[in-house]
């Protein structure tokens, strides 16, 4: 069973006017159940906001002004599988002591690249 929620963020003006690179003002959330029984506590943007931070910094075909920027979707999308499939079958993470993938029980050791560029040409 998937839980899954939507924070929606109300925003407002800022308050000593427009600046050019200031925020505007969070004036409240709102907490959508989309499907199953969510934790309150959990429903957040951190997590999502996290994600995507690994992704540009460990993806350097995500960043424009560099000599790795993707100009074709199918090098884009080739780069982010690989890139999401490392993270979560080969990588160690600490807090987890295992994989993602191994957490979850979708496998049962800590796949090499070798296993991965394997299953990735299969």
């Amino acid at each position: 069973m998937i839980d899954y929620a939507m924070l929606v963020k109300r925003y407002g003006a800022s308050p000593e006017g427009e600046k050019r690179y200031s925020p505007p003002v969070c004036l409240g959330t709102d907490h959508h159940v989309i499907h199953g029984q969510p934790d309150p506590k959990h429903i957040s943007t951190s997590y999502v906001e996290r994600q995507n931070l690994t992704l540009r910094m460990q993806n350097r075909r995500l960043t424009r002004l560099t000599n790795a920027f993707s100009k074709k979707l199918a090098n884009l999308k080739a780069s982010v599988f690989l890139h999401y499939a490392h993270y979560n079958f080969v990588r160690m993470h600490k807090t987890l002591r295992m994989t993602p993938a191994m957490a979850a029980n979708l496998t049962d050791h800590i796949w090499t690249v070798e296993e991965l560029i394997a299953q990735a040409v299969n």
